[in-house]
């Protein structure tokens, strides 16, 4: 069973930074994709950054330039540099993996419980 466990979430002032850590146990046979999500108040849930099984990385508009996503060489923890923060990052911030568990499954996706980040002065 794939289980995800975010850390590095906070209140930080405006212009501040956070680092979000997320890791990842259990067996996957095929990982596709692992990336952070977050759902604003009041607003649905989005995608902040992906980072493929190849290395490549895809970002929202709106966090170009100040968040960074990394992950270890085996694929085991991702991370969100977040640089620059503003008011509107304020969100729930989830940890995602879509991945094929094992041979013969469907690919899914996988969730962590969500971490809090608050930026206000």
């Amino acid at each position: 069973q794939v289980q995800l466990a975010e850390s590095g979430g906070g209140l930080v002032q405006p212009g501040g930074s956070l680092r979000l850590s997320c890791v990842v146990s259990g067996s996957i046979f095929n990982l596709i994709t692992m990336g952070w999500y977050r759902q604003p108040p009041g607003k649905q849930r989005e995608s902040v950054a992906i980072i493929t099984s190849g290395g490549s990385t895809n970002y929202a508009d709106a966090v170009k330039g100040r968040f960074t996503i990394s992950r270890d060489n085996a694929k085991t923890t991702v991370n969100l540099q977040m640089n620059s923060l503003k008011p509107e990052d304020t969100a729930v911030y989830y940890c995602n993996v879509r991945a094929v568990a094992a041979i013969g499954e469907y690919e899914s996706d996988y969730w962590g419980q969500g971490t809090q980040v608050t930026v206000s002065s």
